[in-house]
C-alpha cells in the first residue's frame, strides 16, 4: 500500500503533539511533587545519574564493571521503592512520575522494526478520513444510505431491465470492488448523466477503501488539473506543486469526478493523458465518473486518452431520473 506523504505529514504532525502534551503533563506532575515533595527531586536527579554510570561502567575496560553495574542497579532499586512510598504516602499513584509511553509497542517512536506501528498507522488513517470527508459534500455517502428507492421500477422503454435492477447490480458491483479493493481491480468509469448517484457512490468506494487502509485521493478533475498547473507554472499559491501533483500519480486509489468539466486547452488534455497513463503503466487503480457519452468524450478528448478509457477501464453506465429534482420534487434537502 502506498503512504500519502502530505496525510503522513499531518499524522506525525499530530503524533508529536500528543508527546509534547503527554510531557508538559509529566512536568506539571514533577513540579507539583517537587513543590511538596523536595527529596524526590534528589531521588530522581541521582536516578538519571546512576543511568550514566551504569553506561559508563559498560565502556569501561578496568576493573569488574559487572559488580559497578550490580551495584548500581541495587542502588537505584532501592532509590525507586523509596520514591513510590513517599508517593503512595501523599496519596498519589506510585508510578505517579514515571516517563510510560502511550504506546508499549514502540515507546512512542512511531516505528518499529522500520515498519510504522499501530499508533502512527491509526493516527494516518483517521487523517485520510478527515481528508476524504472535506472533499465530500455532506459526509453522508456511504453504501448503507444509497437508497435504490429513487430509481424506477418499472422496466424502460428500450429494455426489460427496470432502472431499479439495473442500478442494483452497479451498487453491488461498486460495494464488492470497495471491499475487494487490491492490485487486481480493475479501472472504473462511471458514465451517466447529472443526479444519478456517479458520484455518491464513487464517494462510497473512497471511505471503505480508505478504511481499509489504502491511499485514496478524490478530487474532481477541475481541481486536478490545476494541481498540474500549479505544478508547471510555479504559481505562488502552492506550497510544494511537486509533492502535490505526486499524490496524484503515486495514491492506490485516484477517484476523479466530473471528467469534462474542465477547460480543454492542448495542457489539460496533455496533463489528464499523462495522469491516466502514468497510473495505468504504474499499476495503479483510477475510477473516473463523468457526464460525457462516449461520442462527447471522442470529440472533447485525443484519441489516447479516449483508447485507454475504452481499453483499460471496466466502464458502468448509471441510468433513471435526476435524484437530486426528485428530492426537490419531494421537498427533501
Amino acid at each position: 500500500m502506498t503512504i500519502d506523504g502530505k496525510v503522513l505529514a499531518r499524522a506525525k504532525s499530530l503524533y508529536e503533539n500528543e508527546k509534547s502534551h503527554r510531557q508538559r503533563e509529566l512536568d506539571r506532575r514533577r513540579a507539583e511533587i517537587y513543590d511538596l515533595l523536595p527529596e524526590a527531586r534528589q531521588i530522581e536527579s541521582r536516578l538519571r545519574q546512576l543511568v550514566i554510570n551504569a553506561a559508563q561502567e559498560a565502556l569501561a575496560y578496568d576493573g569488574d564493571p559487572e559488580a559497578q553495574i550490580d551495584s548500581i542497579a541495587r542502588e537505584s532499586l532501592d532509590l525507586q521503592i523509596r520514591l513510590s512510598e513517599l508517593l503512595v504516602g501523599l496519596g498519589y499513584p506510585y508510578d505517579w512520575l514515571d516517563e510510560n509511553p502511550a504506546c508499549g509497542k514502540c515507546g512512542d517512536r512511531g516505528y518499529t522494526n522500520m515498519r510504522m506501528c499501530s499508533c502512527l498507522k491509526d493516527l494516518y488513517d483517521s487523517e485520510m478520513t478527515a481528508q476524504l470527508s472535506s472533499l465530500l459534500k455532506l459526509g453522508e455517502e456511504t453504501f448503507e444510505t444509497f437508497d435504490l428507492g429513487y430509481y424506477s421500477p418499472e422496466p424502460a422503454p428500450d429494455t426489460s431491465i427496470s432502472p431499479r435492477k439495473w442500478m442494483e447490480t452497479i451498487y453491488l458491483t461498486c460495494k464488492n470492488y470497495a471491499d475487494k479493493f487490491g492490485k487486481s481491480s480493475p479501472n472504473l468509469l462511471f458514465q451517466g448523466d447529472t443526479g444519478l448517484g456517479k458520484t455518491f457512490l464513487s464517494a462510497s468506494i473512497a471511505r471503505v477503501v480508505a478504511g481499509r487502509g489504502y491511499s485514496v485521493v478524490y478530487d474532481t478533475a477541475v481541481s486536478a488539473i490545476e494541481v498540474f498547473e500549479n505544478q508547471k507554472f510555479r504559481r505562488e499559491e502552492s506550497e510544494d506543486p511537486d509533492a502535490e501533483a505526486r499524490r496524484y500519480l503515486d495514491c492506490d486509489l485516484l477517484i476523479l469526478d466530473d471528467l469534462g468539466t474542465e477547460m480543454t486547452t492542448a495542457f489539460t488534455t496533455s496533463a489528464l493523458y499523462n495522469l491516466i497513463n502514468t497510473r495505468l503503466i504504474t499499476g495503479k487503480k483510477t475510477i473516473i465518473s463523468t457526464n460525457l457519452k462516449q461520442q462527447e468524450l471522442l470529440r472533447k478528448y485525443s484519441p489516447q486518452i479516449v483508447s485507454r478509457l475504452e481499453g483499460e477501464y471496466h466502464t458502468l453506465t448509471f441510468v433513471g431520473s435526476d435524484i437530486r429534482l426528485l428530492k426537490k420534487d419531494l421537498g427533501i434537502t
